[in-house]
């Protein structure tokens, strides 16, 4: 198979992160006899320092040409510290998801046996937690009318029906693959915008009565994570709910540095770790990147190659269950790896497997 990847390194630990993704992605297509070849584009706040916008019509291009985008991460502290800032990195970000149409962003939970002593609940609850969340990535407040001065903001939160249904359609076509349950995750007590939301949600439900669908407001949805995360299998829910609630997953497992993510829609999808540029980390050699690692494996499963992603997976299980983890996940008194390292044990895991 012929693989053309557009390369998104971004800002913070993106660059150090994106390095080891794509190492791994050539020693699994150099074993499996694939050719891939990467173009590398400019995004963040690399890119406005560099151009002044932090989603290029460049870097547009690139990915729009590509099978598919390996993304890392954005943001920068100057940006973050300074509210009156015009122009900022996640723009890029949300920029690139519309431009793309990437409407679903699927981030899966999942917990490694060797770590569930280093997620903050106890044992029972995390020990076996498998799902998925889906979230709606180009609607909601993120792309909703905005305004601001010095006494009034606000963001408005609207939603279509159709952009209601189409993830919504993904949501059920995850679950009917898996145990065949769907939790809809709204606030439709408060919200007219979730009130839209359960009422297409249970029409789409009539399409698929295989599914066991349940509906959540998202504080009782947040609040269930954390007491029965492994209640759920498919979660779905619109973009700010999703946003938070999978950073709150990402607890679960025990380091935001363990999950992948994949968005996808209308053009070329984009598969990326979901822990953000953690500046302060930038240059230490620190970053975990088994997020990005394992964001290959994804993405090797979104075009078929089941064996691929299962050779991924199999090598960062192992890294784990041999200790050569990166230090927020390392057992006390296990040696000291870091991001290069992790990585290179990885590469050389899949090369002699």
């Amino acid at each position: 198979m012929n693989l053309k990847i557009a390369v998104l390194p971004g800002d913070g630990i993106g660059p150090e992160i994106s390095r080891q993704g794509v190492d791994v992605m050539t020693a699994v297509c150099e074993r499996f006899g694939h050719n891939v070849s990467y173009e590398y584009a400019i995004c963040g706040a690399d890119a406005i320092d560099k151009v002044g916008d932090p989603f290029p019509e460049e870097t547009f291009k690139t990915c729009m040409n590509a099978d598919a985008v390996l993304f890392s991460a954005v943001g920068d502290p100057k940006f973050d510290n300074d509210p009156t800032a015009k122009v900022r990195p996640e723009q890029g970000l949300l920029a690139m998801r519309k431009k793309l149409g990437l409407f679903a962003n699927i981030r899966p939970v999942e917990t490694f046996d060797c770590l569930i002593h280093k997620s903050p609940l106890k044992d029972e609850l995390v020990s076996g937690a498998d799902f998925i969340c889906i979230r709606e990535l180009t609607g909601g407040m993120y792309f909703g009318e905005k305004y601001q001065d010095n006494d009034k903001a606000y963001d408005t939160n609207a939603y279509t029906r159709h952009e209601v249904e189409r993830i919504l359609e993904v949501a059920y076509k995850y679950a009917m693959q898996r145990r065949k349950h769907l939790t809809v995750v709204d606030k439709a007590n408060v919200l007219a915008s979730s009130r839209l939301w359960r009422q297409v949600a249970k029409e789409v439900a009539l399409r698929y009565p295989e599914v066991e669908t349940d509906y959540m407001f998202v504080d009782n949805a947040a609040m269930r994570m954390i007491q029965d995360p492994k209640f759920f299998d498919v979660m779905v829910t619109e973009n700010t709910f999703g946003d938070i609630l999978t950073d709150e997953g990402s607890c679960i497992t025990g380091s935001m540095g363990l999950l992948p993510s994949a968005s996808t829609g209308e053009h070329t999808p984009v598969f990326e770790p979901i822990h953000g540029s953690w500046p302060q980390a930038k240059g230490q050699n620190i970053a975990n990147p088994l997020a990005q690692i394992l964001s290959v494996a994804m993405l090797f499963e979104y075009f078929g190659l089941k064996e691929e992603g299962a050779l991924v997976r199999k090598a960062v299980n192992a890294s784990l269950d041999a200790n050569v983890r990166t230090p927020e996940i390392q057992v006390e008194g296990g040696a000291r790896y870091g991001t290069k390292e992790v990585g290179a044990w990885i590469v050389d895991y899949i090369k002699n497997a």
